[in-house]
């Protein structure tokens, strides 16, 4: 008989495996969450070092920041969807195998625009041999590219924020991907870029059921729709995956929300009861984006106000009892930090005591990892700048 796992079960869990339940401890266990996370969101580093903060009681931003650039034991490269986000440094094998034997659909340009496979190689290479033992800004790489190229990498051809960059550009997310290429530390105002530390990468057809295997111990039950959409994948690619790891005994299925998702084999010990807490989680936090089904985690008048066309990771919110409740904005005024929050799915957007008093707690934490003063405030959220 297909074992049934409710949604309030299933969000207990995975707040527990991300460490949002019961955070960890101390500045070493930074790798460790991000790796629970499968990755940090870091397109706005500094949200980035609040998800990992608001795990990990008695860190902070400065840990985070020296995990990245001092110890090395956190990257920032280019991980699901292509989008920029900090990945543990030895899970690097696994990524850098399993990202780049997802398939995609046609790029975004315009076929005059856009590049060969072939092409796309020779760049990838180009930018693995010009970062190795160097620290390049985006201008110095483009310069070394082309040069180890061809001219025809460095037309502008594709359109930018204030111009046109240079046709090579578009593959800069897949040399992430395949570990040919990292951040390295600013340098003044302007993002440099490296080589990551050397690796044996693993085979592909290792990689991709591992990762299937991770998301589904951080996020299961999940369906290979929801894995698609966490991967922008093709959903076809997906299923056929589950149906291989079902067949080979990898996962089992089980009923969720109504219909079948799946788990790993043997994993279907759930909490017997909802997580019961309040926690802040900032812009694009990784379990906003790939806990499913959205309409669960995200209830009500959250979904309108919390997503944006129905994705999730633009606006920070407040989560109550494992679902979305409410809002928030910060501002930085000095050294204080103002957190205005707006509670929502009620006419007073009143919280219980019990919540009122461990919001103000979540409020204190957010003050810790960014090292200011916290200060509460209610009321209509005004959606700025990135936090």
């Amino acid at each position: 008989m297909t074992v049934t796992i409710s949604w309030e079960a299933a969000s207990a869990r995975r707040l527990e495996r991300q460490f949002l339940a019961n955070p960890a401890t101390g500045a070493a266990a930074v790798p460790t969450v991000v790796a629970s996370m499968l990755g940090a969101h870091a397109q706005v580093l500094s949200a980035a070092e609040l998800s990992i903060g608001v795990r990990i009681t008695g860190a902070t931003r400065t840990d985070v920041r020296a995990a990245l650039w001092e110890h090395r034991t956190l990257l920032k490269t280019h991980g699901p969807r292509g989008t920029v986000h900090l990945l543990p440094t030895r899970d690097l094998p696994l990524w850098t195998s399993a990202l780049p034997a997802i398939p995609s659909g046609a790029g975004p340009f315009a076929p005059e625009v856009r590049v060969t496979e072939q092409q796309a190689q020779q760049i990838v290479t180009a930018i693995e041999d010009a970062l190795d033992g160097a620290c390049l800004t985006i201008d110095e790489l483009s310069d070394k590219v082309v040069a180890r190229t061809g001219p025809w990498a460095g037309d502008p051809v594709m359109p930018a924020f204030q111009g046109m960059w240079p046709r090579w550009r578009q593959v800069l997310h897949r040399a992430g991907q395949s570990g040919a290429l990292c951040f390295g530390p600013d340098r003044g105002r302007k993002v440099t870029y490296t080589r990551p530390p050397r690796f044996d990468p693993l085979p592909a057809t290792e990689a991709v059921p591992a990762l299937l295997l991770r998301y589904l111990h951080a996020y299961g039950p999940a369906t290979p729709a929801y894995f698609a959409k966490w991967l922008a994948a093709p959903t076809a690619w997906a299923a056929r995956l589950f149906e291989e790891q079902a067949a080979s005994g990898a996962i089992e299925e089980v009923g969720f929300e109504g219909a079948s998702a799946w788990v790993a084999a043997g994993d279907t010990e759930f909490p017997s009861q909802g997580w019961r807490g309040v926690r802040l989680l900032p812009y694009f936090d990784a379990y906003g984006i790939a806990a499913q089904p959205r309409e669960s985690l995200f209830p009500g008048e959250a979904y309108g106000r919390a997503l944006a066309r129905g994705q999730a990771g633009n606006y920070p919110v407040l989560l109550v009892d494992g679902a979305v409740a409410g809002v928030w904005h910060l501002r930085r005024q000095g050294k204080r930090a103002v957190v205005t929050v707006e509670v929502l799915g009620s006419s007073s957007g009143a919280l219980k005591a019990r919540q009122e008093e461990a919001l103000a707690e979540q409020v204190d934490r957010l003050g810790e990892v960014l090292g200011m003063r916290p200060e509460l405030v209610r009321g209509e959220v005004r959606v700025g700048p990135h936090a």
